[in-house]
């Protein structure tokens, strides 16, 4: 009975912290979501009385605007969820097949609840915020664990503590899948922090199943963010470790039930990925990682990961956290402060290791430093947490030593840097603020509109819009869509690779399109491609934003293309009487490039494009190819069949003379000069006796730099 009575009063306490926490989670939840959701709101109430004076009125009486988002890259989630809604998962466009351009696996069919739920249109953005708000809450509920140690008045300050810097919550009420993923990466912890107590209780069968709980878990994780594995990775080694001590083998169990899900996910991932596009490598790494870009070696790829590694910590700490950079460092040092005490310093480690992990590999990408730093977001909440949990500890720490000399200095010392943080946080606060909505209502002026427009005042309505920023316009205007960056996807064309090298290599893409399936409608940015809205497009109007912070240009413009000249490229102009192609390679056309095994040594091999008239029939006729150095040697293979003699052509459009040696299997057969003209030049090298089969061709090297464009291997008659 005595023990009965000591029992009670704990477990009653323990109930009515946990009910205190859960309230305070709620409660800051609610209240900073708001705050983000009316300056979005407010903002977007002015763009209407823009947009629409006449329904001006109607917005007004409802005391908001309507809903945006922040990001042009959240509709890129509302359109795979649209799509998944429909029946077409995994497909940024109806139609187009399977994209692997998507940030995350699983939060589109989360939104696509709400979409079959009636969030349709914009009103998705409401389904994105309740998930936001849901997912944040979560969130907050698991860290709660990492204070497991700590007295409950210490617990209480993790909720305000994650909350507390506006660049985070940007983040997770923007509509992207930050807040999901944090959820359930506290919801992980909570399953390695269960497993860590079945390891205590020394019960194998246990320790087995909450491996494979926090393995599944852990799946989820990373099929909402792959780069979450490293994440996975910290959890489940931590929980293996204790194991080591007892038995190599159980450990290993214990780690690999852990870790397979997340692998499993990356795997099948990349398989499908594979199976579907031609590329294991995600369209999304492809455009934004450096060490997928074209032109980049080895050691700028390692310059790049250590500046964005620099970036990440100093752009965070000195501007994000506080208005002066000094103060923003107050962070890290009660974050350090976590790990010098036992009662958090299993936490702080997970926690730091975790955020550590991150910033190396979103290191990696070389679109770290837009969007407001989201990609740096999830290690930016558990240097928060393990700040916070410092926190905790100090002052903990100091009730304890309350009458002693070292207790007040602590207390003082402590409170003084948390206040000085706050202080100077604050203004960066009310600065989120502001961007949240602006950027909302930037996206609601431009992208929002040009959608708008696309589906209700261009006659003939659009058969497939080209853009290049890939989220609201096709998801507003609810047309077939091509994005010329690549994330969109298009069946197994390789956009993404190809435009990164330059437009033209992602034009030479659009030439292979069947001409019904080519956009006949562009919404681009004139200065992000070059000589493409010049060559190819009529202007129809412009849809501008005001002030813009987060728009890729001041106007989006809508263009009617004109692909013609791209209908005549793959033929020769110089076809003489009675000949017939046999082969060709098409530089610059990664396909075509492919099939042939393209390659070149020596150099990148630079993509440029021109339009120039034919000399056949006047025509403007277009081409791509590539520009490479007189050192430089590129080979490839032609296919000849049934042909007793042929000749080899070589398209180019020289401003100097230059002359390269050619070789048939490794024999020299001639050399090409080219002399400068105004427009396109085809020269040969004729009664070429070939194999039946497959013939390797080597260019070069040169006398000056060549730029060609396309090579022909024509049957003599």
């Amino acid at each position: 009975m005595p023990e009965a009575r000591t029992t009670r009063p704990a477990a009653a306490t323990l109930r009515l912290e946990a009910l205190a926490y859960t309230l305070a989670a709620a409660f800051i939840t609610l209240t900073v979501a708001t705050r983000f959701y009316g300056s979005l709101r407010l903002q977007t109430l002015y763009a209407e009385l823009w947009a629409d004076p006449a329904g001006f009125d109607k917005w007004v009486a409802h005391g908001r605007g309507p809903w945006s988002a922040p990001l042009d890259d959240v509709f890129i989630h509302f359109d795979f969820a649209r799509s998944t809604a429909r029946g077409a998962p995994f497909q940024w466009s109806e139609g187009n097949g399977y994209s692997s351009g998507g940030t995350s696996l699983l939060y589109p069919f989360v939104l696509a609840l709400g979409y079959w739920g009636g969030f349709r249109g914009l009103s998705l953005m409401l389904w994105a915020a309740i998930v936001a708000c849901v997912a944040t809450f979560g969130f907050l509920l698991g860290a709660r664990r990492w204070a497991r140690d700590l007295p409950a008045p210490a617990r209480l300050l993790l909720p305000f503590g994650l909350l507390a810097v506006g660049t985070l919550d940007w983040s997770l009420f923007s509509g992207m899948e930050v807040a999901l993923f944090l959820a359930l990466w506290a919801l992980a912890y909570v399953a390695y922090d269960d497993l860590r107590g079945y390891e205590n209780a020394g019960d194998p069968r246990l320790v087995l199943r909450g491996a494979a709980v926090l393995g599944g878990v852990g799946g989820l994780v990373v099929a909402t963010r792959p780069e979450g594995v490293t994440a996975i990775f910290v959890l489940a080694l931590a929980a293996s470790l204790p194991v080591l001590k007892r038995s190599r083998t159980h450990a290993a169990l214990v780690f690999g039930s852990a870790m397979l899900p997340a692998l499993l996910v990356l795997g099948a991932q990349s398989f499908a990925n594979r199976w579907f596009t031609g590329e294991s490598t995600a369209a999304g790494a492809l455009v934004k990682l450096e060490m997928h870009h074209p032109y980049l070696d080895a050691r700028q790829v390692f310059d790049d990961w250590l500046f964005y590694i620099k970036y990440q910590a100093l752009r965070v700490t000195q501007y994000h956290f506080a208005d002066q950079p000094a103060y923003g460092w107050i962070a890290w040092l009660l974050g350090f402060a976590a790990l010098a005490f036992r009662r958090t310093r299993r936490p702080a480690l997970i926690l730091w290791s975790s955020a550590l992990m991150w910033v190396l590999i979103v290191a990696l990408n070389g679109q770290v430093r837009w969007q407001n730093e989201r990609y740096t977001m999830p290690a930016v909440a558990w240097l928060l947490g393990a700040a916070t949990l410092g926190t905790g500890a100090l002052l903990t720490r100091a009730y304890e030593l309350r009458h002693k000399l070292r207790g007040p200095l602590i207390l003082v010392a402590t409170t003084s840097a948390v206040a000085l943080f706050l202080v100077h946080q604050a203004p960066r606060f009310r600065e989120q603020l502001w961007f949240f909505g602006r950027a909302s209502r930037n996206i609601f002026d431009q992208h929002v509109q040009a959608g708008l427009v696309l589906r209700e005042k261009i006659t003939p309505q659009p058969k497939r819009v080209l853009v290049g920023d890939a989220g609201a316009i096709p998801y507003i205007s609810d047309l077939p869509a091509l994005d010329i960056i690549g994330l969109g996807g298009y069946h197994d064309f390789p956009f993404a690779r190809a435009t990164r090298q330059h437009v033209g290599a992602g034009i030479e893409l659009i030439e292979r399109m069947a001409p019904s399936e080519r956009p006949d409608i562009l919404a681009i940015y004139p200065s992000w491609w070059g000589d493409l809205p010049a060559w190819f497009g009529q202007p129809l109007g412009a849809i501008p934003v005001r002030g813009n912070v987060i728009c890729g240009g001041a106007a989006k413009v809508l263009y009617r293309p004109d692909w013609s000249p791209l209908d005549a490229s793959s033929r020769p102009f110089s076809l003489r009487a009675g000949e017939r192609l046999i082969d060709a390679v098409d530089e610059a056309d990664l396909i075509s490039e492919r099939e042939h095994d393209y390659r070149i040594a020596g150099a990148p091999g630079f993509v440029t494009m021109e339009l120039l008239q034919s000399p056949r029939d006047q025509n403007p006729l277009w081409d791509a190819g590539r520009t490479l150095p007189p050192n430089a040697v590129e080979s490839f293979y032609l296919t000849s069949e049934n042909a007793a003699h042929a000749r080899l052509v070589v398209r180019a459009a020289p401003t100097e003379r230059v002359s390269f040696g050619i070789e048939l299997n490794g024999k020299a057969v001639g050399r090409v000069t080219l002399e400068p003209r105004r427009g396109w030049v085809e020269a040969s090298v004729d009664h070429l006796a070939l194999p039946s089969g497959k013939t390797l061709v080597r260019f070069g090297p040169s006398d000056h730099e060549r730029i060609l464009f396309h090579v022909f291997l024509i049957a003599e008659p």
